[in-house]
């Protein structure tokens, strides 16, 4: 655990595990997202979330409702990934003024992003890639004789990614508000619309 925390700390992208597929994450600065970035081969216009402990370190970046309260202890931990306003604007490979934040599940993850604060939580894998279920092997396959990237060992069940939603503060209007399935994974869009017209 020390040796990932202070690689991350550092700058440098480290794969740690989550509930679904190992995540390749770096501390949310551009010199660390270029890195990244250049590792999976992802174009810059597709921005990647951003992984936290907990509802706290999720605030330190984003606006956070309590409606959002609400969904998170509605469906598993980790099921879902959030799109909320920023308080200020960010790098556009976060999303820039809108950001998405997936409070973690896996334990390990928990205590590693209680160190390091708060990491990207793209999945470990040059993009279109089949992504790997074990970390170590993970980063392994993403390392090169340049730079060898550390991992968090843990094996992780794959399947279905979180389930993303842009938030009704990202995609609504006062007068109307609503929210949006972006990406279906581990909550159906069904579901997650279901539990929105229950509550509103």
């Amino acid at each position: 655990m020390d040796e990932v925390v202070e690689s991350a700390k550092s700058g440098s992208c480290v794969v740690y595990p989550t509930s679904t597929l190992p995540a390749l994450g770096c501390i949310p600065e551009k010199f660390a997202l270029d890195e990244l970035f250049s590792i999976k081969r992802r174009s810059a216009s597709s921005p990647v979330s951003l992984g936290v402990a907990d509802i706290d370190q999720a605030k330190e970046f984003v606006e956070v409702p309590d409606d959002v309260l609400h969904i998170l202890e509605s469906f598993p931990r980790g099921s879902l990934s959030i799109i909320l306003r920023a308080h200020e604007k960010m790098d556009a490979r976060l999303g820039g003024e809108n950001v998405a934040i997936r409070v973690v599940s896996h334990p390990k993850a928990r205590k590693l992003l209680r160190r390091t604060g708060a990491l990207t939580a793209t999945s470990a894998n040059i993009s279109g890639e089949e992504p790997l279920n074990d970390c170590v092997e993970a980063a392994s396959a993403i390392s090169s004789p340049e730079k060898e990237i550390v991992a968090l060992e843990g094996n992780c069940e794959g399947g279905a990614p979180s389930t993303l939603i842009a938030w009704h503060t990202v995609c609504g209007t006062p007068e109307s508000l609503s929210i949006r399935v972006v990406r279906e994974g581990k909550i159906s869009s069904e579901d997650v619309l279901s539990w929105w017209k229950r509550v509103t």
